[in-house]
């Protein structure tokens, strides 16, 4: 039962109470009541000697009888005589004034009503406090920091594969956290804060837990967003709560997720008006990271993917003065994510993890894990009692492809067109040298848009390509729209993104490469950020270029991919026969192996023109992460 089951559980109890308490005071009173008589009644009664004892109230008079008349013990009538005291001398009987205290009825009756208020409203107002994610009343200005011991973590350096560099230098934090005295007897002092930078997935929240794990010291979590509220101040009563916390805990971990929330530069967006509340936090988080002692054994790590947005003063000396860059890992760091991942599910004697490993150049940490999920409920779907290499290859797919549709049918033409356009990809690829092996085609639709598609499964990690290489991927990629040309004489939209990549590959040898002999080499393009997806806005990239340089620049990447789409249309003309055999039988079939791939398009001829590729060029930059080409 979660909390907010107990707290609707212990309201509902509450109301119960009072709605019984309410429910016996009413009974009470109407059996203590007695029916009232008329006062003729109460006089008769008395000249008729049967009330033995009367009783005055202050505005009641009850007269005991001698012997009781049914159920009637007593008469009460309304007092409308002031001088019954009088005439009660003459009858002989002996009658008292009764003061009623009434204080507690009365009590309930106002006290009662304001409780059920009260709790009403104050049920009320604390869901909307918890909605608001503020807690109780006097919990507004509390850090909302989740504390875990070594055994909460339950993360140690041995569940963080594929960051071998990365846990080397937090390894000196665990070190100085197990015995501090040791670690400075030189003088040296351990930094005050540690910044774990890298792209989103790769594992900077686990390596952060897998230090308080290592260390078995209090871990405080929190992320940047949950210092900001509402109420002016709140943030940065919390960064002063969350660090006199730490101080009580020391040695401890502070760990801030997603930094940029709360530390982004001040002043970098002056058009767009400042955030006093933020300004403050960062402000309070700023004067704490400078006013507690190191030796004291409190370590702030904080992790984001987007360390250029932050105020310089968070990385200044004194403060964040250790960046640890966590990045995507290679080959041999995905081996091993992918064994940790592994343990946890059952494998079939043909799987090899090496090759899985091969396949998914660019995942990060939690792509794997994915991955790994994935085959594994593509292994239960299909009721086997262990996870095959074929679940991995279609777990792979619905990853970087997205899932089959094979409700969507295509009419003959379509096929054909599809059929043709992916095996021009195929036969660029197969005829050029250095380019990707081809894994897979297939023509069954996937995902949102894509109609087929070719996988080119790398198999080698590449941190630089050449210019010659990357002329090759144009080819590859404009593979596809050259079959369409040379068999059906048109053109379709099945070519949409290959175009659109094929152009942003030239236009960055263009622009930020220095690939073009007109133009030199100069970079024209403003330098994308290092952890950010995706690129520059157009008005920004080419904002200190001249109209005639941008002129120029659109003319060479025109001229790179025409020239590109020649050489990949004599390929596919060269070999004409290899592509209309190749095309049937991927209509027969729909989807055709490596192995199939190699049988049907061996021994293919090389024009000139793929020969006259091989030019010596400068080194790039890293590639970006291949998709598989769409139709």
């Amino acid at each position: 039962m979660n909390e907010q089951q107990k707290q609707n559980l212990n309201v509902g109890y509450w109301l119960i109470a009072i709605a019984l308490l309410l429910l016996f005071q009413s009974q009470w009173q109407a059996a203590s009541q007695v029916e009232p008589v008329p006062y003729s009644e109460f006089e008769r009664a008395l000249a008729e000697g049967r009330v033995a004892e009367v009783v005055i109230g202050e505005r009641t008079v009850t007269g005991i009888l001698k012997q009781p008349e049914g159920n009637k013990r007593a008469l009460v009538a309304t007092l409308v005589e002031p001088q019954l005291a009088e005439r009660l001398e003459k009858y002989g009987v002996t009658y008292t004034r009764r003061l009623e205290n009434t204080f507690f009825r009365d009590l309930l009756s106002w006290v009662v009503p304001v409780l059920v208020f009260f709790a009403v409203w104050y049920f009320l107002f604390r869901r909307f406090l918890d909605r608001q994610g503020m807690g109780g009343f006097m919990t507004i200005g509390k850090s909302r920091a989740k504390v875990y011991v070594e055994k909460a973590t339950g993360v140690t350096f041995d569940d963080v594969a594929g960051v071998d560099e990365a846990k080397a230098e937090l390894q000196e934090v665990v070190e100085f956290l197990k015995n501090p005295q040791e670690y400075t007897r030189l003088g040296a002092r351990m930094p005050k804060g540690v910044l774990l930078v890298g792209p989103p997935g790769t594992g900077k929240t686990l390596l952060a837990k897998a230090v308080a794990g290592e260390a078995g010291v209090p871990f405080f979590s929190i992320s940047g967003s949950e210092f900001v509220e509402m109420f002016v101040g709140v943030g940065a009563a919390r960064v002063r709560d969350l660090f006199e916390q730490a101080r009580q805990h020391a040695p401890c971990i502070i760990f801030i997720d997603e930094l940029d929330a709360l530390g982004r530069a001040r002043g970098a967006f002056p058009g767009l008006g400042g955030h006093d509340e933020k300004e403050q936090t960062l402000n309070q988080l700023l004067v704490e990271m400078d006013g507690f002692d190191t030796s004291a054994g409190i370590v702030v790590l904080a992790a984001t993917n987007r360390p250029e947005i932050l105020d310089p003063a968070l990385l200044r000396a004194g403060r964040f003065d250790r960046q640890v860059v966590v990045d995507r890992p290679d080959k041999a760091g995905r081996l091993a994510i992918l064994k940790v991942h592994a343990k946890k599910i059952r494998l079939a004697p043909d799987v090899d993890l090496e090759k899985v490993a091969a396949m998914t150049t660019g995942f990060a940490g939690a792509d794997l894990a994915n991955l790994v999920n994935e085959a594994a409920i593509q292994a239960t779907r299909r009721k086997a009692d262990a996870v095959t290499m074929s679940d991995f290859t279609a777990a792979f797919e619905r990853l970087v492809a997205g899932a089959e549709r094979k409700s969507r049918t295509l009419d003959t033409r379509e096929r054909e067109v599809v059929a043709y356009h992916e095996i021009g990809h195929a036969l660029v690829a197969r005829a050029l040298p250095g380019t990707d092996p081809v894994h897979k085609i297939s023509i069954v639709p996937r995902g949102v848009g894509a109609l087929g598609y070719t996988l080119q499964r790398p198999s080698e990690d590449r941190y630089l390509l050449t210019r010659e290489e990357l002329e090759r991927k144009i080819m590859v990629l404009l593979g596809g729209r050259a079959a369409e040309v040379l068999v059906f004489g048109h053109l379709s939209t099945g070519a949409a993104d290959d175009l659109a990549r094929a152009t942003q590959i030239a236009r960055d040898m263009v622009t930020r490469y220095g690939m073009d002999e007109d133009l030199g080499f100069v970079a024209f393009e403003t330098q994308r950020p290092r952890f950010l997806e995706g690129a520059v806005p157009a008005d920004q990239a080419l904002a200190a270029v001249s109209e005639r340089v941008r002129e120029q620049i659109d003319a060479a990447v025109r001229r790179i991919v025409m020239t590109a789409f020649a050489c990949s249309l004599e390929i596919l003309r060269a070999n004409r026969d290899a592509l209309e055999a190749a095309a049937q039988t991927l209509l027969e079939k729909e989807t055709l192996e490596e192995p199939e791939v190699e049988a049907l398009l061996r021994d293919l001829v090389q024009p000139p023109c793929v020969h006259g590729t091989d030019r010596t060029a400068g080194a790039l930059a890293a590639p970006t992460e291949e998709a598989p080409d769409e139709a």
